[in-house]
């Protein structure tokens, strides 16, 4: 049965089929490594450095900034609008080896055509916590499995399977206006099961699906609370971190004023409504935000 979601290449369309794999549609092997070759033109052995000290891996990292990433997104979606050129040359990118091809695979790929099975070839392959974060928020949030995998990975062991999970929880707290808050409630547990996890990039993205939950609304703001509240009665450093991060953010006087306020410009919620599967409102970051002083600023963020 189809699902009806939305992709950052247009409004909704409607209920769709899934689309069964295909094999590389013609002119994809082209591009993709046209699209390398430009990578590879633009190598800068100094943004390598600065990016080792963000913890960024460099396992053949070019030092290629994100916003040069995402100008050649812009570019490949103006030039090959078939969907089935991009889809393959983003697999084709992605099995390069090279850390920026596949940042800019996750932009050039379709979410429409993301399968579970891909998803998970992908995220074995991720070395670096950026790369993580980039497959989550620029394909896999918007994709038709975004949801089955928020609950599936963070239970998994591995530690950017973990993190990808949680990013998940959090990006979609953020994007999908559909989903109820019972939904989200119902995930709590997952982020409370894991809060003992010390390993960094695992610590901070629980905190990070937890917040993003808490800022839906103020029932979910004292839930997130409470469910990181919990593990911190625990030994753990790292689970009482997490309690201090969340309660540090979600009691700000301004979170608070602003999580009262879009409740009440919400209308109300259709009772027992599921989540659109990659549902997402469109976003236009404007040129002061984070997100793009961030872009302007290459990958120097810390995860």
């Amino acid at each position: 049965m189809g699902r009806f979601y939305r992709n950052r290449d247009g409004p909704a369309t409607g209920y769709h089929r899934p689309m069964a794999p295909t094999a590389p549609a013609p002119g994809a092997p082209a591009l993709a490594d046209d699209l390398l070759a430009r990578l590879r033109a633009q190598a800068n052995p100094a943004n390598v450095a600065g990016m080792a000290r963000y913890g960024i891996s460099t396992v053949g990292t070019l030092g290629v900034t994100v916003a040069f990433l995402r100008q050649l997104a812009r570019e490949v979606r103006r030039r090959k609008p078939d969907p089935a050129v991009r889809h393959a040359a983003a697999e084709r990118l992605w099995r390069g080896g090279v850390h920026e091809g596949r940042v800019l695979a996750t932009l050039v790929d379709v979410p429409a055509l993301v399968t579970a099975a891909q998803a998970e070839r992908w995220i074995r392959g991720v070395d670096s916590w950026d790369v993580c974060d980039q497959l989550c928020n620029n394909l896999l949030d918007a994709s038709p499995v975004a949801w089955g995998l928020a609950r599936a990975w963070p239970a998994r062991q591995e530690e950017f399977v973990r993190r990808a999970g949680l990013v998940l929880l959090a990006t979609r707290a953020t994007h999908d206006e559909a989903a109820t808050d019972a939904e989200f409630v119902a995930l709590l547990p997952a982020c409370e099961a894991v809060a003992d996890d010390e390993r960094n990039l695992v610590k901070k993205a629980v905190s990070w699906a937890l917040r993003g939950m808490g800022k839906r609304s103020p029932g979910l703001r004292r839930a997130a609370l409470a469910s990181a509240a919990r593990p911190a009665r625990r030994e753990e450093k790292g689970a009482r971190w997490i309690a201090a991060d969340v309660r540090r953010e979600l009691e700000k006087p301004e979170v608070v004023a602003r999580v009262e306020a879009r409740a009440a410009r919400a209308p109300p919620a259709a009772n027992g409504s599921p989540p659109r599967e990659g549902s997402r409102r469109p976003r236009r970051p404007g040129p002061g935000s984070r997100r793009a002083r961030a872009a302007g600023a290459g990958h120097r963020r810390t995860p």
